[in-house]
């Protein structure tokens, strides 16, 4: 690629993946290319993409020799491609005729946003991010015609594809081309094929217009809304106090909805979009990692000590634990709701509350979700034995 036409002061970043679909059954591919193979790996990649859109050669191509999962790449400020620009962008100008890769070297990549997870590393699609660094005046053109022929065309080289399944070790399904643009319609349609279209709309926002809110509600109607950074997700317990129907209706709805949650939680973490209940002004909420708590209610010192009980649902384990104390003719009064998202937040969500709420620790299971007399998520109103 011609260095000569590029002027460092004006280059904007046009984001592009080579993505990867390993055969069915193929092993996990490694996660990072040394920096020799993703310099030769650059160069097949340079001329795969001049045969489709002769214009890159007055760019600047950055890649990095790492394979990530589309919810990596997905983020907020995207911060693989911010890092990727950045350490380009840097290089001085001509050097490897204007294609520069970035690999790891004993171990480790060059900044720590370009290490994959190896959480992720037995997903279906592997994704290899780059960026065409081009001229402002270039920049719109070059945009517009990537997303067509990508589209239309976007089939990696066979030199190239052959080389990755050499050095990866693996067979490849497909190797192609995708902008940024493309990926992200991928990923819509992949997350409305399973029902989760309301989390894309929040994700979307977050990715492409953070300033902005969005709100909406899930399959089974909890609501959501994305605002400053974060999703503000309606307490479970709340949605509870709404619903009509009998009380096992009403259970095993509420069963479904942190069912439901719990979905959504992992994904937003996996996109590193952070979760919090949204509550009225009067209560308090904590986000912390694995588990949502809502305060109800201060202990009162007329009432027997705070006791921590387990609601369950079959096949969900233990979905929500409510903290209540016991008064005169057995009346429970609930001091706080909380959720486990995830398996391993359990012990230390009973740690935090026996701590808070100066309760023995012991977890009293009630094998199914109780309601109180109104209706609302509770405690049972006598003792367990």
């Amino acid at each position: 690629m011609d260095h000569r036409l590029v002027e460092a002061q004006t280059l904007l970043a046009l984001p592009v993946v080579l993505a990867l679909e390993p055969v069915a059954g193929e092993p996990p591919a490694p996660l990072t290319l040394s920096r020799d193979e993703a310099a030769e790996l650059a160069s097949l990649v340079a001329a795969d993409l001049h045969a489709l859109v002769p214009q890159v050669d007055a760019a600047r191509l950055a890649l990095a020799g790492a394979l990530f999962d589309q919810v990596e790449l997905l983020r907020p400020g995207f911060p693989v491609w911010a890092t990727l620009d950045e350490l380009a962008r840097r290089v001085p100008r001509g050097h490897l005729e204007n294609v520069v890769a970035f690999g790891s070297h004993e171990g480790h990549m060059p900044a720590q946003p370009l290490e994959p997870s190896p959480v992720y590393a037995e997903g279906p699609m592997r994704l290899l991010p780059m960026s065409l660094l081009a001229p402002a005046a270039l920049a719109e053109e070059l945009s517009g015609q990537l997303e067509i022929q990508l589209v239309g065309r976007g089939e990696a080289g066979t030199l190239t594809a052959d080389w990755l399944m050499r050095r990866l070790g693996i067979r490849l399904e497909h190797v192609r081309y995708l902008s940024r643009n493309d990926l992200l319609a991928l990923t819509c349609v992949q997350y409305e094929h399973v029902n989760l279209a309301p989390l894309w709309a929040l994700l979307e926002t977050a990715l492409l217009t953070p300033y902005r809110e969005e709100a909406t509600m899930s399959a089974r109607g909890l609501v959501l809304r994305y605002a400053d950074g974060k999703v503000l997700v309606q307490s479970p317990a709340q949605w509870l106090a709404a619903q009509t129907g009998d009380a096992m209706e009403r259970a095993h709805g509420f069963a479904g909805i942190v069912f439901e949650l719990r979905q959504y939680a992992a994904l937003l973490d996996a996109h590193q979009l952070p979760l919090q209940l949204q509550l009225d002004a009067a209560q308090q909420t904590e986000a912390t990692h694995g588990y949502l708590l809502e305060t109800l209610a201060a202990a009162d010192p007329g009432y027997d000590a705070p006791t921590l009980f387990a609601h369950e649902a079959p096949g969900l384990g233990v979905i929500a634990i409510t903290v209540a104390q016991r008064g005169d003719g057995g009346h429970a009064r609930a001091l706080a709701h909380a959720y486990p998202l995830q398996p391993q937040a359990l012990g230390p969500l009973l740690a935090l509350l026996a701590d808070r709420y100066g309760s023995a620790g012991e977890l009293h299971a009630l094998g199914r979700v109780v309601l109180d007399g109104d209706g609302r998520l509770g405690a049972p109103p006598t003792a367990l034995h």
